[in-house]
């Protein structure tokens, strides 16, 4: 008697549910991977033996290049906070428009007095002006410790937590505008702090 012979289908594997998950992979690491903050001047950081990451977020940075310094603070609230505190500090009132553009700056480098201008430049505008930086005379006009202390008592207010201060110096940066700014710090009892640095091999040993 012949043998019966089954017909064969071919498999098919529906991957809806797959496409699903990898799009829904692809959309979380989109929306929470921090961008990469471009720096008003160029700054070739110094290089370290040492692996130490920079933390993702409650993170002061102070970048320090061509003898001026730049502010970063992490936080659209706590720049916003700390702008209010400084404009009731030095008399400017700041409108909601320019509260919201503030917020969205993430490093800037102008004195008080040049921060309604400069807050109303476009993208490109910005980029393209060559900011004076913070203003860091320690016997005159030291709106750079200002910043600092407005940012750390917004950061208690908001969160309640103490911001981790950073100093990114540029490789060829004079070493007085580097210990100025280490003053500023100490003077408010700011002792410890990070140096951003680069990575290089670690010396060989015979």
């Amino acid at each position: 008697m012949p043998r019966v012979k089954v017909q064969r289908k071919s498999t098919a594997i529906d991957m809806t549910a797959m496409c699903d998950v990898a799009f829904l992979l692809l959309t979380f690491f989109i929306l929470t991977a921090k961008p990469r903050t471009e720096d008003p001047v160029p700054v070739d950081i110094p290089a370290s033996s040492i692996t130490q990451p920079i933390p993702d977020d409650n993170v002061l940075m102070l970048t320090v290049a061509e003898q001026k310094v730049f502010f970063t603070v992490d936080g659209n609230d706590i720049r916003k906070q700390t702008l209010n505190q400084m404009g009731d500090k030095y008399g400017v009132k700041f409108t909601p428009e320019e509260q919201t553009k503030f917020s969205g700056t993430p490093i800037f480098g102008v004195p008080m007095n040049q921060l309604k201008q400069f807050l109303q430049l476009d993208a490109a505008q910005k980029k393209e002006y060559k900011q004076p930086g913070i203003p860091n005379d320690t016997t005159a006009n030291n709106e750079l410790a200002d910043w600092i202390r407005e940012a750390r008592k917004a950061d208690v207010a908001l969160h309640n937590k103490a911001l981790r201060i950073s100093i990114k110096g540029d490789n060829k940066e004079e070493y007085p505008t580097i210990k100025k700014v280490i003053g500023i710090l100490q003077k408010q009892e700011i002792n410890k702090f990070s140096l951003i640095t680069t990575i290089r091999a670690a010396p060989k040993t015979n």
